[in-house]
């Protein structure tokens, strides 16, 4: 008799039983995988969110309105911003446009960062990249990251501004194309040449690569700050003075060569008490 039409034996049917069981519990081990880490990434935001915002009885800081200290691109796409001769301290700034903590950071202390590179006291480095992996956040974030690459370093720093002005709420589709454009012309940035690297997403390796780099770095979250190479403590994250202080101990307590006190000062009005 064939094996074909033949009634499985029962050896067969337990052998079956205990494959399907198997695979029942791989699937359930992956999703617990799966969901493991994306409650590891969600309890990090949090936890970013939560750090920043104990310090929500304060005042945010204004937007600066100074003057700035030079802006470079770096050959890893970093920009810096610092005043001639300044090379030490170095403050890493590692965000995502679309990140709440790191615009709510940025409301707390951006202002404080530009005013001390304003003043040679400081070298920011910024390091923008794609924390996000599921959309719509993770297209916002890569778009966003995406124009800030194209835009020349002399106007960088402002548009960085904006896109954290502009950044959309959560869960919503934004940073479309055409706004990103039409916000680096209100800065004067008008060349095509910025328009085409944005529709046509000419940066985006230069995105994937800042990303790499932030993972080797050992950034768990954002925002994530490192001054001379070493973490920052979160209440620096969230306080004027307590950055401040920060840069001090780190070896930048005295203006250093090229600083403009005078645009330093009329920026510092608008600040928030620490």
């Amino acid at each position: 008799m064939s094996d074909q039409g033949r009634e499985p034996s029962a050896r067969e049917r337990l052998a079956d039983r205990q494959a399907r069981a198997a695979a029942r519990q791989r699937r359930q081990r992956m999703l617990l995988v799966i969901l493991g880490a994306l409650a590891v990434v969600a309890v990090a935001v949090v936890a970013g969110v939560v750090t920043l915002n104990r310090h929500g009885e304060k005042p945010l800081e204004k937007s600066y309105q100074g003057a700035l200290a030079p802006a470079a691109r770096q050959r890893d796409g970093s920009v810096a911003m610092a005043q001639p001769g300044v090379a030490a301290p170095v403050l890493d700034v590692w965000e995502d446009f679309q990140c709440p903590a790191c615009k709510a950071m940025e409301e707390r202390i951006g202002a404080t960062m530009k005013q001390l590179a304003a003043e040679g006291r400081l070298k920011v480095v910024y390091r923008p990249f794609q924390l996000f992996q599921q959309d719509p956040l993770m297209a916002n974030s890569r778009r966003a990251a995406n124009a800030a690459a194209c835009m020349p370093a002399d106007h960088w720093v402002r548009y960085h501004d904006k896109l954290y002005a502009e950044q959309p709420p959560e869960g919503e589709t934004g940073f479309p194309d055409a706004d990103l454009i039409r916000w680096a012309e209100q800065l004067g940035v008008a060349d095509p040449s910025f328009a085409a690297c944005v529709r046509g997403n000419q940066k985006i390796k230069t995105v994937d690569q800042a990303s790499a780099q932030a993972g080797r770095a050992g950034v768990d979250a954002t925002p994530y700050l490192a001054l001379n190479g070493k973490k920052v403590r979160n209440d620096v994250l969230g306080s004027p003075d307590d950055l401040r202080k920060a840069v001090a101990k780190a070896g930048g307590g005295s203006p250093g060569p090229g600083s403009t006190q005078s645009g330093a000062t009329s920026g510092g009005a608008g600040e928030g008490t620490a």
